[in-house]
């Protein structure tokens, strides 16, 4: 009996060789491509949502130029922030002095520029030390589940319920308030508002399969926590950590304008709003409007990229 030329018999001999490339092919596409491709096409996904979002881009903008001036400014422009000079005090904008000086004689510009490199640091430090620690303790409480979870949660609804700004001045009275102190004091108080919502986030991975496996597998719930949990979790964690810097930055602000936060003659954008305040009726604007606008972008300009990224995540969790 002769067989056709494109039968299924006639595909076992030297014809089969394509065959057989394809299914290797459809192997390697099933152990790379499947894993890899679609992640890596959910991130192109979650960046093309964010670069269509002008407000975000808007906002990097005026992130990358805070920085850049706060940290990269004094480099070029130099001014003497630790000696005071009685007879510049209170001086008008000039070639000299672009946005005059303070009562102190400082140079007003180079002092934005110190001032804002404390209320970044301390803004980001704060955080990113509460988004961690939140991460992990909320993850931990959502994970365990049962008693552990019911004690976790109610020392943080027991936090949550004192008035976290009394909270703050009293601790900022009580300590002596540098840019360490207030960033353990900031962080102190955010970190719970990541707990809940990691905590969420938990409940929920708990059950997929990989972290099942792990169980199953007889690993530790530490393993299960840092590395499943914790990490399937990175979109809220960041997306919170955006909303808190700027959280952080109006809070230390707040702060240094009632007097307690860093002191003299380190300064942030609250302390020189603090200074300005006592001459606000004598015409002296260049102590106002430059510490006031930076606190303003700065601020919003986080907000606006913790939307794009809440909206950036969001596409690629609605796409696996």
């Amino acid at each position: 009996m002769s067989l056709l030329p494109g039968s299924r018999r006639d595909r076992s001999g030297p014809a089969a060789e394509p065959g057989l490339a394809e299914i290797a092919g459809d192997r390697a596409a099933l152990v790379g491509g499947e894993v890899h491709g679609p992640q890596e096409s959910l991130w192109r996904r979650g960046l093309s949502v964010f670069a269509e979002n002008r407000l975000a881009l808007i906002g990097a903008g005026i992130i990358v130029f805070f920085v850049l001036f706060c940290f990269l400014g004094p480099h070029l422009y130099h001014t003497d922030q630790v000696t005071t000079n009685l007879a510049l005090a209170n001086e008008p904008p000039s070639s000299a002095h672009p946005l005059g000086t303070d009562p102190t004689g400082y140079d007003e510009l180079g002092r934005l520029m110190y001032g804002g490199q404390a209320s970044l640091e301390v803004g980001i430090a704060a955080a990113l030390l509460a988004t961690v620690f939140g991460t992990l303790y909320g993850a931990l409480s959502g994970y365990v589940g049962g008693a552990l979870d019911a004690v976790l949660m109610r020392l943080v609804d027991g936090l949550l319920a004192i008035p976290a700004l009394f909270l703050l001045l009293v601790l900022s009275t009580i300590y002596s308030p540098g840019p360490g102190v207030m960033i353990l004091l900031i962080a102190a108080l955010s970190w719970l508002g990541a707990a809940r919502l990691i905590r969420g986030e938990a409940l929920s991975l708990r059950e997929r399969e990989y972290v099942q496996a792990v169980r199953v597998m007889g690993g530790s719930n530490t393993r299960a926590v840092i590395r499943h949990v914790a990490p399937n979790a990175v979109g809220t964690a960041v997306v919170f950590a955006s909303f808190t810097v700027a959280d952080a930055i109006i809070t230390l602000a707040f702060l240094g304008y009632l007097g307690l936060g860093i002191q003299p003659p380190k300064t942030d954008w609250g302390g020189m709003l603090s200074t300005a305040t006592v001459y606000i009726n004598s015409g002296y604007w260049w102590l106002l409007y430059p510490p006031g606008i930076a606190i303003v972008l700065v601020a919003i300009a986080f907000n606006f990229l913790g939307d794009a990224l809440r909206d950036a995540f969001e596409v690629r969790l609605q796409s696996r």
